[in-house]
């Protein structure tokens, strides 16, 4: 029974001590809202860090190189001709491109193969090789292309054209295949890729 004070006053009892949350309402608690709090630092930090690395890049220089080797290795795996690639041009030329079609191919099946370089003077130029005549990365440039003459280049004879674009585009052909380069680059640097191009080695 409740205690009685000295003046005959009943003190008041103690309240009971509140019981421990149990687990269900500890996950209870545990919301979307307070999970996104808790990973909010995180993220914060994730984009702290790519935004140090996007203020380190180069902003004058967008230009984004691709690997080209994959490409060549996949093409004179399967292709039915001998495949030639450029080899020893400066780090000047920049593989911004590549494209082929030997992943849908098999052995013996016409494959083609075309890379796009930025050049040492800010332009563009491709090489295409293929033995497939419809090719568009070939039809592109041959198809209402006009001749203008013949050249050597590095000890090989090359068919000059004036493409639709107005560009020159050089072609000869090689074994099955059909070579071509082209490009708004200069004709200097569309001889130097041309005169570049040697026999695949792995």
């Amino acid at each position: 029974m409740p205690e009685t004070g000295p003046q005959g006053e009943t003190a008041p009892t103690a309240a009971p001590a509140a019981p421990a949350p149990s687990s269900v309402e500890r996950l209870q608690r545990f919301t979307a809202a307070n999970m996104l709090r808790s990973l909010l630092p995180l993220v914060l930090g994730c984009l702290l860090v790519v935004g140090i690395m996007a203020v380190r890049q180069n902003p004058e220089d967008p230009v984004r190189e691709v690997e080209t080797t994959s490409a060549e290795r996949a093409v004179a795996e399967l292709a039915g001709y001998q495949l030639l690639v450029p080899q020893g041009l400066s780090d000047d030329w920049r593989a911004t491109s590549v494209r082929t079609d030997a992943g849908q191919a098999t052995a013996g099946d016409p494959v083609t193969l075309q890379i796009g370089w930025l050049t040492p003077g800010e332009e563009f130029a491709e090489y295409v090789v293929s033995d497939d005549a419809n090719a568009t990365a070939l039809t592109d440039v041959l198809d209402d292309a006009t001749e203008d003459g013949s050249q050597q280049v590095a000890g090989a004879t090359w068919q000059r054209l004036t493409t639709g674009r107005g560009e020159t585009a050089l072609t000869r052909t090689e074994g099955t295949a059909t070579l071509v380069v082209t490009g708004s680059a200069s004709d200097d640097e569309l001889e130097t890729l041309a005169g570049s191009l040697q026999p695949y080695a792995p």
